[in-house]
C-alpha cells in the first residue's frame, strides 16, 4: 500500500483543488448582482454573523465582492498564462528551423530577461491604454521567456534523437518532423508551463490594477479592492484590505501547488 499513497494523495489534492476552482468559476451564477448590491445603512460593518466578511464603504458584501474579484483574476490569469505559453511554444519551435532564427530566439529571449519585469509590464500595459485586453497582453508579453528557453533546450537536443535522425533519412521535412515528431514530445511541458505560469500572471495583473493601470475600477478586481481598502485600513477598517489579500493568497498558492503535482504526475 506504501508506494500508492503518494499517488492517491496526489489524485485527491488535484480533485480537491480543481472542484474548488470549478466552485470559484461558476460564482458569478450564484452571486448574482450581490457584488454589486449596496446597503447603505451597512456601511463599514466589520465582519460577524450578518456580514460574513464584513461591507465596504457602500455597503457592499465584502465576501460577494472578493469572490468575483478572484474569478475576474483566474480568468485573466488564465488567459495571459495561455498566450504566453502560446508565444514561448512558437519561438522554441521556430528556433529549430535554422542556425540563424535560433540565434535570433535566443537574443530576444536574453533582452526581454534582462528588463526589469515590473517596469516593462507597467510600460506594455500603459502604452496601450490599460483595460483587460491590455493587463493581458502585458502579462503574456513578459512571462513567456522563462518557459520558452526550456522548451528551445528540449527541442533542441531532440534533433539529435535516433529516431529524428531516421525520420530525416527517410526525406521527411523539417516542418514535418516538427509537428510530428518534436511539438507533440514538449506538450506536457507546455501544460505544466503554463500552471507554474498562471499564478505569475494572476499576481502581476493584480498589482497592474492596483497601480491603477490595470482592469477599470468599476470591475470588482482584487487589485481595485485593494487599493480602496489603502483609503480606509489606516482608520482601523482592516477587513477591507485582509480578506482581499488572503483571498488572492490562497488561490495562488492553490494553483501553484496543483501544477506541482501534476508536474510529478507528468
Amino acid at each position: 500500500m506504501r508506494p500508492t499513497q503518494p499517488h492517491l494523495y496526489t489524485l485527491g489534492y488535484i480533485l480537491l483543488s480543481g472542484s474548488l476552482l470549478a466552485l470559484l468559476i461558476s460564482s458569478h451564477w450564484w452571486l448574482g448582482t450581490t457584488p454589486a448590491h449596496m446597503q447603505f445603512d451597512a456601511r463599514l460593518i466589520p465582519p460577524g454573523g450578518n456580514h460574513w466578511l464584513g461591507t465596504d464603504a457602500l455597503g457592499r458584501e465584502l465576501w460577494a465582492r472578493t469572490l468575483a474579484g478572484l474569478r475576474i483574476s483566474f480568468w485573466v490569469g488564465l488567459s495571459a498564462a495561455l498566450l504566453g505559453t502560446t508565444i514561448a511554444l512558437s519561438l522554441a519551435a521556430l528556433s529549430t528551423l535554422s542556425r540563424q532564427m535560433d540565434a535570433l530566439v535566443s537574443l530576444l529571449i536574453d533582452t526581454l530577461l534582462s528588463v526589469p519585469h515590473l517596469i516593462l509590464l507597467l510600460l506594455i500595459a500603459f502604452a496601450l491604454g490599460g483595460g483587460t485586453q491590455a493587463v493581458i497582453i502585458a502579462v503574456a508579453l513578459t512571462h513567456w521567456p522563462s518557459l520558452a528557453r526550456v522548451l528551445r533546450a528540449e527541442l533542441l537536443t531532440l534533433r539529435h534523437a535516433p529516431y529524428i535522425r531516421i525520420s530525416r533519412s527517410l526525406g521527411k521535412s523539417r516542418g514535418f518532423i516538427l509537428f510530428h515528431h518534436l511539438l507533440p514530445h514538449v506538450l506536457p511541458h507546455c501544460l505544466v508551463g503554463a500552471l507554474l505560469l498562471f499564478p505569475h500572471a494572476i499576481l502581476h495583473e493584480a498589482a497592474l490594477t492596483f497601480l491603477g493601470v490595470g482592469l477599470d475600477p468599476s470591475q470588482p478586481a482584487i487589485g481595485v479592492l485593494l487599493a480602496e481598502a489603502m483609503r480606509y485600513i489606516t482608520a482601523g477598517y482592516w477587513w477591507l484590505g485582509v480578506f482581499p489579500g488572503l483571498g488572492l493568497l490562497m488561490m495562488v498558492l492553490c494553483i501553484d501547488r496543483l501544477a506541482f503535482h501534476l508536474r510529478r504526475a507528468l
